[in-house]
């Protein structure tokens, strides 16, 4: 009995004990084992000495630029691919390598052409006879004649040239008549034939036959025989230009004083500019440098396409002898304007 009081009397000092016990924070426990765990080892593959190369397609040329680029290096226009060409790779700066490849390949593609067909004309020309590759002009027209007469006449003119492979023939007639009241006050004409014969891309030899007949300047006929050396300072598609020179002897028979033959010194200048496909400047001149007489000629021409195969032409001709027969003039200057037809 006494036993139980005792407990009974402790009982309340114990509930006090137990809730502040229970506030206090509880300490986690921790059993480390007896043995540390091993390292953790990754089995992971070698790494690559080298950065693997991944192919990868080339950039594609957009579809529109392709098509304009197909479109223009289907023509002939060799300027005109290399402008479109240039518009491209400015636009497409990522591109330039494909576009600079389309470019090679048609420069590639026109020049085999261009060989091909250069080739096949010199097998033409090769094969040709003696009465083929002939080019020629016919001239008809008036003019004014200023000197000896003055007054208008008519004039004609033939021109035939064959090119060949190292062959040039060239064949020229001129006729100028002129009448005043029933008299004959200008009756001149003039035929050559001179061939060349190509050295190299330069150089050229040539020989020249002339006969002129000019009643006017007192001579009835006056032969010329000549050859020499050339050159071509200017050989372009637009632009040529060639020099002469070498002996000449004449044979002229006078109207009123004795028959003579001369020899001289012939040098010529022979100037064509195609300033553009309808407009042609051309300027021809000669000299002959002998003991007695002097002769120096020149003709400028400007032609001009009216038609197919057909142009006019206005030209200013200059003939100065320094010792002409007794009673005829130094100079004559004549006046053209014709209409030219070339077959």
């Amino acid at each position: 009995m006494t036993m139980h009081r005792r407990v009974l009397a402790t009982l309340p000092f114990l509930m006090l004990a137990v809730p502040a016990h229970a506030q206090e924070p509880a300490t986690p426990l921790i059993i480390l084992p007896e043995v540390p765990p091993p390292p953790l080892v990754l089995d992971l593959p070698d790494y690559p000495a080298f950065v693997p190369l991944i192919k990868a397609d080339k950039p594609r040329l957009a579809r529109q630029v392709r098509a304009m680029l197909d479109a223009a290096m289907e023509t002939d226009d060799s300027a005109a691919v290399a402008a479109v060409v240039k518009f491209a790779q400015a636009t497409q700066p990522y591109d330039k390598d494909e576009i600079k490849e389309l470019h090679r390949a048609y420069l590639d593609r026109r020049a085999r052409e261009l060989a091909a067909k250069t080739e096949a004309e010199r097998e033409r020309i090769r094969r040709s006879g003696p009465l083929e590759l002939w080019k020629g002009q016919v001239e008809l027209g008036a003019f004014r004649a200023t000197g000896n007469t003055d007054n208008f006449g008519f004039t004609a003119a033939l021109k035939l040239d064959r090119k060949g492979l190292e062959w040039e023939h060239i064949i020229q007639a001129n006729a100028d008549y002129q009448e005043d009241r029933k008299v004959v006050t200008r009756e001149q004409y003039s035929a050559s034939y001179q061939p060349r014969y190509t050295l190299n891309d330069g150089f050229f030899t040539y020989a020249r036959t002339q006969y002129e007949r000019d009643r006017i300047q007192g001579f009835e006929d006056r032969y010329t025989l000549s050859g020499g050396l050339g050159y071509r300072v200017l050989n372009g598609r637009t632009m040529t230009l060639s020099l002469e020179a070498g002996p000449a002897v004449r044979r002229v028979n006078y109207v009123d004083e004795p028959n003579e033959t001369t020899w001289s010194v012939l040098t010529s200048v022979d100037f064509d500019w195609k300033i553009n496909p309808q407009l042609k400047l051309t300027q021809d001149a000669t000299s002959y440098v002998g003991s007695d007489n002097n002769t120096f000629t020149s003709l400028t021409a400007l032609e001009s396409g009216l038609v197919k195969g057909l142009k006019a032409k206005l030209s200013y001709s200059i003939e100065h002898e320094t010792s002409p027969p007794d009673g005829s003039l130094k100079t004559d200057t004549i006046s053209r304007f014709s209409l030219v037809y070339g077959f």
